[in-house]
Parts: structure tokens; C-alpha cells; sequence
């Protein structure tokens, strides 16, 4: 196996030697990893680098020497003359400079440093100077390979079709060698570029500008030719450069703090040093002596004025003097802002004192008013003070000197002044003869003494607010005489007096006077009220305290309904009495309690009515029917409805059956339709279970009239019997017509949309929608039933559907209810 990729071979002797050079084999190794590799036969692995190959198989050189091949045939050329070695030397120079060079392959050092804007290229030029050849294919190999040439070339800018550069100017010809004259370094014969890269890049050449920048600074140090003594130049220091100075090292000095306790080694001298901050490396002076001294050669001068100490001494007075300035500058910008930041101080205190004396004024003059209520508070004093008067000495303080009055404690000034005053006014008030007495002038006290943060019911807050304390220990003790005389059956006074108070007492006072005075004796008065014996309806001196206590009255109303459901129990409808004693409560009690206690206590008396009661067509007596329908404002329609399809309408109807078999005079028949319908309200009739029966008879009269026996026996009693059907049907459906024109309107004000979706399909869905509207969990109990019907948990109640009609669980049995009273009872 050939090892020439790694030894090279001399041109001469063929002796194989090693080659650290980077080859074009070991960058395609690189960039090309997973390339074809040859396979090791069995001599290779044998005999290893002593194993003989073919040539075919030998490994491609890519560029480089490849190895003698002495098998073949010996060739000749003509040699001509021999140069000399110098020439032939020159001309391998020359040979390698003609050869086209990579611009990679440029050494760093050649590339152009600063780039004129000025040129054969343009900055906007998109493609190389020599044309518009298409670069598409560029480096198209790579996507066979795993090559990373592209993406660098790509990270460093290159665009694909452009040229290279830092412009994408590119070149035309490839770069030219210029051949150096003998065999210095580079750069030793001058500039070494050629006219084409003077021509395609000009640029300004740094390294130049330095190189005369030296040569002129180095002039100064060689004598003048012409023989004259240089005048030194001196640099001079203005006290405004060392200003600056001193506020810009100021400035840096701040950030560099963590550096000040760094400790430095210095070994740039004879002897090793040792510094503690890096100022101190700084501050370093030239001490004598601290430099080798060279001893005097046979050339050398010996120096004629050489005083290290003095130069020394010199550059010290120089730095202090430049600290000085420094300091002064700093001293001086400080008294500045001193004056400054003092004048601001100055003008502050000044406005702080004139405060003060303003409110020193306001405060003496506060303290002789209140020393002269005192004197006039005083007994035998010629001129009392009265609770007008001291209103308007609070006002006054109030109005003109408003920070000391709230600053001050009213609690102790109005405790020492006002309540005195307040007793003396209230001693012989009777509030429930006169309700009014006082008012006003607890109102205006109440804007002078009350906070004006919102206070608590806790007692705590008498110590800080003067009125509210004023009220519990003044006013209040008056309430509570009067309360503790009062009967809760004669409440007029008692209402109208806290009515005409309700805005003047606070919150808390007024709801102790209802919770812990008021309320007790209505509930007394309540467990010893009879409905039986007792003449005075409850509701008389129980309903004018509903705007004032509101929901503190609901726990009188389950012993008010328990004492009315005993009083009920020998109750009969004739009685009108009881309808009277029950409708002031039905706007009172919640829907769902009044539903309860109608199905429990009068709906069975009305049922048992009803079932007394005759249909004779001849003779009708109404007395129990008009029973019955007297309490329809009272019960709901349901319940109404119930009570005549189960004791009213089989009746009825039965009547109606027998009239017709025993040849009736279909016109009387007609008027006794008509006549019972009449009795019935709209609502009633709008009912879907009513229009059924009713619609059940006027089938029951066709049939009669359509059979031979009827139509013969009566002449045009079919006509008319049709005419009356036609006639109630289109009354029901324009009934209907109209109900759903009204329902339709107030949905739309309402704002509900119109959209089919949204419109309930059943009564289920109609309590779904009603239960998302308010908040409430409706959902199907799972395995529970009633008669076969689908139990339903609404809130906390158990209901089922039948026929469109919500039943509720009582305590029981099933109460049906409507769907208004079953949210009502859910919140």
C-alpha cells in the first residue's frame, strides 16, 4: 500500500519522506467523510505498508505529486543549455507567479486594510465586473456531500451570483504575482502590489501613514544638518485642562472601588515590588537610581547635566501643585452647591414657618371660643348658652377653621358642651305624641359631629365619632321608655315616629331599635293572638312595619300560618270572612308557602264544594259554584283548573249526555252552553284542559246532531250546532292568535332573540332555560320515579312533569305549583 499521501517524494532520488503538510486528500477526508473508502485486502493487512497494489487502486491524490510509476518505458527530453542555479532559481520564482492563485490562499497580511469608495466596482453592482454569467449551479457538488464550504461562505456573507469582497465586486483576471527582486522578507523592496490591484482596489495604505509617521518623529532625535541648535518644544497645562481632569478621574473613580484593594506584584524593575491598589502603580515616580547604570563605553558621552534628585523633585511639586488646583476646583464646586442646596432650605423653612404661624393664629383663636362656651356654660352665668347658639359656634369652626376642627377631638368638646345642652332640650319629649320633635337640630348636629368614614355596628366606635355617641346616650334612653310602654297592636304612632327619624338615626342605632325592641314584642303579641276570638285582623298591626323591617318579619309568618290553617279546619266556602283575612297575605308570603297553604287548607273545601253541587238544567242553583270561583285570584289556575276537570266537568258532561237523549231543544241547549262557559274567566278558559272539555261537549253535540233520529226530530238544529262549533273554534284560535301576539311582543322587549334554536320545544326545556336564566341546578335524579314519571332535582326541590303541570314534593303528597312559585321557592 502506497503511503504517498503522507510521505512525499523527492523529484530526484525518489526517497520518500515525511510531509506535515495539510494535503488536498486530508480535506477531502474532512469535508467528505463518508466518501467510498478502499477496502484492506488480505496482503494489505499482512504486509501492511510493504504490500503491493495496483495503480488503479491507488487513493486519489486530488492535485498533488503522484508516485514514480518505474515500470514504464524510459522517456527522454531534450535538456538544451543548464542555467545557472540563480537562474533557474528566478525562474521557478516566476513559474509559481504565473500560476493562478486562490484568493483564499492570500495570506492575511496582502489584504487591503482601508477601501476607498472610488474604484472600477459599485457598491450596487449584483454581479462579477466581467459579465452576467449565472452562478445557479455554484457549489452545487455539495448536496452530495455533507461539505460545510457553502454555509460558511454563507455566514460570512456571501450571497449566491455575487461576487466575492467586501463590496461582491469580485475580479476578472486572477491575481497577478510580482516577482521580488532577491530573497529578503516581505516587504523589504518596497510595496511588492501590481498594477491590476492598484487598479482594482486603491486603497489608502495604513501602514504607510504609521511608517512616516515614525520616520518624522524619529527625525527629531537626529541632528539638524545644517549644524543649528533645536529649540525644545515644551507642552503647557491650562488650569481649566486640569479641571476637567480632576471631575473626569472623579467620575472614575466611583466604579472602580472593588479595584482599590487588589494587590499588584511589579517585577518591571530590578527588584520585585509589591503595591496594594492599582493607584498606587499609577502615582509611581522615577526614583533615582532605580534604572541599571550602563557603563561608559570608549563612544559614549558622559551626560554634562544629569540631576535625577532635582528632575525628581521637579515632577513632585509639579503633581502637588496639579492636586491643589484639583482639590480647589472640587472644594469650590461643593460651596456652590452648599449655597445652593441651602437657599433651597431657606425657602422651604420659610414656607414651614408661615404654617406654622397661621396655624398657631387659628388654634388660639379656636381656644377662646371654646374658653367662652365654658364661661357661658358656668352656672348663674347672665347669658346661657343655647343649643342654638352652640350650633353656630360649631359651624363656625367648621366653615373658617376646618384642618383644627377635624385635627381637634370632637368627641371630648361636644361630651364637655353639647350633651349638657342635648339633655336639657330632650327632657320633656314624648316622641310617640310628638314624632318630630327634634329633627332638625339633631340634623344639623349630625353634620357637624359625624366622620366621615362609613362606621361599624361595634361599640368601639362611640369613642371616636361624638355623634353617634351622642344618639346612644342621649336620644336612645327616650326610645327605650317609650318602647317598653308601647302595644304593638296600636303601631301607627310607632311607625310614624321612626319614619320621620329613620334618615337621622344612624344604621346601627335604628337596627337595634327594630331587632332588639320592636321585633320582641311582635312576636309576643303574635303567640297570643287568636284568629278565632280575637276582632282585630293580625295583619292590621303587622303589615305597616314591612317597609321598615322587610325580611326581619319572616320568622312571624309560619306561627301566622299555623294559627290560620287551625282556624280552617271547620271552615266552609260559604264563609266569605276567611278570603277576607287570607288576601292581604298573599303579596306577603313567599309564592311558593302560599301555594303550599292554599293546596293544603282550601283547595279541599272547595273540592268538597264542588261535589255538592247539582247541574239541573231546569233549575240551577249557582250558590256553590260562585263559591268556588270567588277564590280564583286567590289559588292559582292550576289548582282551579284541577278542582273542576275532577269534581265539575264529568258532572257536566254527563248532564249534557242525557239532555241529548231524550229529544232536547237544541237552541236551549246552545244557551246552556253557552251560559256555563260564561261563568268562566279568560284565563280559566285559555286553560288547555278547559278548551278540551269544552270542545268535548260541542263533539258530543254533533254526534247527537249528525245521528237520523236527531236531525229529523229538529230541523236545522245540525246547522246550528255546526254554526256554534265553527263559531267557538275561531274564538279560540284568535284567542290564541293573540296570546302568542303578546307573548312575541314581550319577549321582544325583553331582548330575547327570535331564533328557532332558542325557543323552548316543551315544558322540560322551558324549566331548563328558566333554571340557566336564575342560577339554578336542574337535573334528573338517576333511578328515582313517581307514577312513572321522571323525578327532577330543581335547586334543593324534588319535582316531576306531568302534562305540563309541575308537581312539588311536600310534606305528604305532590303539590302541583306554577313555575313562577317553583323558582321563587328554589332561591
Amino acid at each position: 500500500m502506497s503511503m504517498s499521501h503522507l510521505y512525499g517524494t523527492d523529484g530526484d532520488d525518489g526517497v520518500e519522506m515525511e510531509s506535515f503538510e495539510v494535503s488536498d486528500w486530508d480535506l477531502q477526508n474532512e469535508f467528505n467523510p463518508h466518501r467510498q473508502r478502499h477496502r484492506q485486502t488480505k496482503e494489505e493487512a499482512t504486509y501492511g505498508v510493504w504490500a503491493e497494489r495496483d495503480s488503479d487502486e491507488e487513493r486519489p491524490s486530488f492535485g498533488g505529486k503522484r508516485s514514480r510509476d518505474y515500470s514504464a518505458p524510459v522517456s527522454f527530453v531534450s535538456a538544451g543549455l543548464r542555467k545557472a542555479a540563480a537562474e533557474e532559481l528566478s525562474d521557478e520564482d516566476s513559474d509559481d507567479d504565473e500560476k493562478p492563485v486562490k484568493q483564499e490562499e492570500i495570506p492575511k497580511e496582502f489584504v487591503p486594510k482601508k477601501l476607498k469608495t472610488g474604484g472600477n466596482f459599485k457598491p450596487s453592482q449584483k454581479g462579477f465586473v466581467g459579465g452576467s454569467k449565472s452562478f445557479v449551479d455554484f457549489g452545487s457538488w455539495e448536496r452530495h456531500t455533507k461539505g460545510i464550504g457553502q454555509k460558511l461562505l454563507q455566514k460570512m456573507g456571501y450571497v449566491p451570483g455575487r461576487g466575492l469582497g467586501k463590496n461582491a465586486q469580485g475580479i476578472i483576471n486572477p491575481i497577478e504575482a510580482k516577482q521580488r527582486k532577491g530573497k529578503g522578507a516581505v516587504g523589504a523592496y518596497g510595496s511588492e502590489r501590481t498594477t491590476q490591484s492598484l487598479q482594482d482596489f486603491p486603497v489608502v495604505d495604513s501602514e504607510e501613514e504609521a511608517e512616516e509617521e515614525f520616520q518624522k518623529e524619529l527625525s527629531q532625535w537626529r541632528k539638524d544638518p545644517n549644524g543649528g541648535k533645536k529649540k525644545p518644544k515644551y507642552s503647557y497645562k491650562t488650569v481649566e485642562e486640569l479641571k476637567a481632569k480632576g471631575r473626569i478621574s472623579k467620575q472614575l473613580a466611583a466604579p472602580q472601588k472593588e479595584l482599590s484593594q487588589v494587590k499588584v506584584i511589579d517585577m518591571t524593575g530590578r527588584e520585585q515590588k509589591v503595591y496594594y491598589s492599582y493607584s498606587q502603580i499609577s502615582h509611581k515616580h522615577n526614583i533615582p537610581d532605580d534604572s541599571p547604570q550602563q557603563p561608559l563605553g570608549k563612544d559614549s558621552k558622559p551626560q554634562g547635566f544629569a540631576l535625577p534628585e532635582l528632575e525628581h523633585n521637579l515632577q513632585l511639586l509639579i503633581d502637588i501643585t496639579e492636586q491643589e488646583i484639583i482639590q480647589s476646583d472640587r472644594q469650590l464646586q461643593y460651596e456652590r452647591d452648599m449655597v445652593v442646596n441651602l437657599s433651597h432650605e431657606i425657602q422651604k423653612m420659610a414656607e414651614v414657618l408661615s404654617h406654622e404661624e397661621k396655624a398657631i393664629s387659628n388654634l388660639s383663636k379656636v381656644l377662646d371660643m371654646v374658653e367662652e362656651c365654658e364661661r357661658r356654660m358656668q352656672p348663674g352665668c347672665e347669658n346661657p348658652l343655647t343649643l342654638d347658639e352652640c350650633a353656630k359656634i360649631f359651624e363656625t369652626l367648621q366653615d373658617k377653621y376646618y384642618e383644627e376642627y377635624r385635627m381637634s377631638d370632637r368627641v371630648d368638646l361636644a361630651v364637655a358642651i353639647v350633651y349638657p345642652l342635648m339633655k336639657e332640650y330632650f327632657k320633656n319629649w314624648d316622641p310617640l305624641k310628638d314624632c318630630t320633635y327634634g329633627t332638625e337640630i339633631i340634623a344639623k348636629w349630625k353634620s357637624l359631629l359625624e366622620n366621615d368614614q362609613l362606621l361599624s355596628h361595634s361599640g368601639q366606635d362611640l369613642s371616636t365619632d361624638a355623634f353617634h355617641r351622642l344618639m346612644w346616650e342621649i336620644w336612645m334612653p327616650y326610645v327605650r321608655n317609650i318602647v317598653a310602654r308601647w302595644q304593638p297592636r296600636n303601631c301607627g304612632s310607632m311607625v310614624d315616629f321612626l319614619d320621620s327619624w329613620v334618615n337621622v338615626v344612624p344604621v346601627w342605632i335604628l337596627d337595634n331599635i327594630l331587632d332588639q325592641l320592636i321585633f320582641p314584642k311582635l312576636q309576643k303579641e303574635v303567640e297570643s293572638w287568636n284568629p278565632l276570638t280575637d276582632t282585630v285582623p293580625i295583619h292590621s298591626w303587622i303589615h305597616p312595619w314591612l317597609p321598615l323591617m322587610q325580611a326581619r318579619l319572616e320568622p312571624l309568618y309560619s306561627p301566622i300560618r299555623n294559627k290560620l290553617a287551625n282556624a280552617l279546619q271547620k271552615w266552609h266556602p260559604s264563609d266569605s270572612s276567611a278570603k277576607l283575612i287570607l288576601q292581604p297575605w298573599k303579596d306577603v308570603f313567599t309564592p311558593g308557602s302560599w301555594e303550599a297553604f292554599m293546596v293544603k287548607n282550601i283547595v279541599p273545601k272547595l273540592g268538597m264544594c264542588l261535589n255538592e253541587l247539582i247541574i239541573n238544567p231546569h233549575q240551577q242553583h249557582m250558590d256553590a259554584f260562585y263559591w268556588v270561583i270567588d277564590w280564583e285570584g286567590m289559588i292559582s289556575v292550576s289548582s282551579l283548573v284541577g278542582l273542576l276537570e275532577k269534581h265539575f266537568f264529568p258532572k257536566w258532561l254527563q248532564v249534557l249526555c242525557s239532555w241529548l237523549s231524550n229529544s232536547p231543544n237544541y237552541e236551549e241547549i246552545t244557551k246552556w252552553y253557552l251560559g256555563w262557559k260564561s261563568m268562566f274567566s279568560d284565563q280559566v278558559l285559555a286553560h288547555p284542559s278547559i278548551k278540551d272539555k269544552f270542545n268535548e261537549a260541542l263533539d258530543i253535540m254533533n254526534r247527537a246532531v249528525s245521528s237520523s233520529v236527531g236531525g229529523y226530530m229538529q230541523p236545522g238544529a245540525r246547522e246550528n250546532i255546526a254554526y256554534l262549533t265553527h263559531t267557538e273554534r275561531r274564538k279560540d284560535f284568535q284567542y290564541e292568535a293573540m296570546q302568542e301576539r303578546r307573548e312575541a311582543e314581550n319577549m321582544a322587549q325583553r331582548g330575547i332573540g327570535a331564533a328557532a334554536g332558542s325557543v323552548p320545544m316543551n315544558f322540560k326545556d322551558l324549566i331548563q332555560t328558566k333554571a340557566e336564566e336564575h342560577n339554578i341546578v336542574f337535573m334528573p335524579v338517576i333511578g328515582k320515579r313517581h307514577e312513572g314519571k321522571q323525578l327532577y332535582t330543581f335547586g334543593r326541590i324534588v319535582i316531576y312533569i306531568d302534562r305540563g303541570v309541575v308537581f312539588v314534593q311536600g310534606e305528604k303528597t305532590w303539590v302541583p305549583t306554577s313555575l313562577q312559585s317553583l323558582i321563587d321557592m328554589a332561591k
